[in-house]
């Protein structure tokens, strides 16, 4: 009898060592579903990342040419950027401080804009932006839901201008933000344009914690013969507005 009772102690403590086991992985697996569900939910506003990367399959990685410069020093740089501003009221600090968007001088920047131009100040070479025919919405809550329909339909925005002589450039810089983890859809179409072969790309990337995502990746699938430099710049959206110093010395580092 004394044997029975010990057995079936035995078995109720197992049965409750297991019961505390499974509700263990059962909160991890509920905090990890939180951490992925909540994202970045602005804009460059949409910086709407997760950590768990992107919601688009990625293309095919490739290796960087290893032969080529990875520094801005030699021949002409083209310093490419995507960036929507957010439609804010700026005569509000919480507004501002809320949107991913910069004010210098009573003039509105995206972030990714204002780093661009700063690079731009720093060591030359031109400016482009990198935009579509069609407007995108200057509301934050639409902005993230078209960047999240863009991504689950793969599409290519058509952009409204175009650089004519790309071959003239050895370096281009590229500035994004991270929407939903990944290139803003009219990015992909940028890099798909044109054959960057023989040329030296470096990122930078505004964001709302997710940094890169692995963008780098992709960009060297979508540019195989382009030599991807790890030489990047990633920036959160709060701390963006003082960031200039920063960004002087990234841009320096890259004469």
């Amino acid at each position: 009898m004394k044997y029975k009772i010990m057995a079936l102690c035995l078995g109720v403590m197992l049965a409750l060592g297991l019961a505390g086991c499974g509700g263990k992985e059962e909160e991890r697996a509920v905090a990890q579903k939180q951490e992925q569900a909540s994202g970045d939910g602005q804009t460059d506003s949409i910086e709407a990342g997760t950590e768990s990367g992107s919601r688009q399959e990625k293309d095919a990685q490739a290796e960087p040419a290893q032969d080529k410069t990875e520094n801005a020093k030699d021949g002409r740089v083209l310093i490419a950027y995507f960036s929507v501003p957010e439609d804010v009221d700026t005569s509000g600090v919480d507004a501002v401080s809320g949107a991913s968007i910069v004010v210098k001088d009573g003039e509105v920047h995206g972030n990714t804009e204002y780093v661009a131009k700063i690079v731009q100040e720093t060591i030359g070479g031109d400016l482009f932006r990198i935009e579509t025919i069609e407007d995108y919405p200057l509301d934050h809550d639409p902005l993230v839901d078209q960047a999240a329909d863009e991504q689950d339909a793969e599409l290519r925005p058509e952009l409204k201008s175009h650089i004519e002589d790309m071959g003239q450039y050895d370096t281009v810089i590229l500035g994004f933000p991270n929407w939903w983890a990944d290139l803003p859809m009219p990015v992909y179409t940028f890099l798909e344009e044109y054959d960057l072969g023989e040329k030296t790309i470096i990122p930078f990337v505004t964001h709302g914690g997710s940094g890169f995502s692995g963008t780098e990746d992709t960009i060297a699938g979508l540019q195989p013969d382009a030599a991807v430099s790890d030489n990047t710049l990633s920036l959160s959206r709060g701390d963006v507005a003082d960031s200039e110093e920063e960004v002087r010395q990234w841009a320096e580092s890259l004469r």
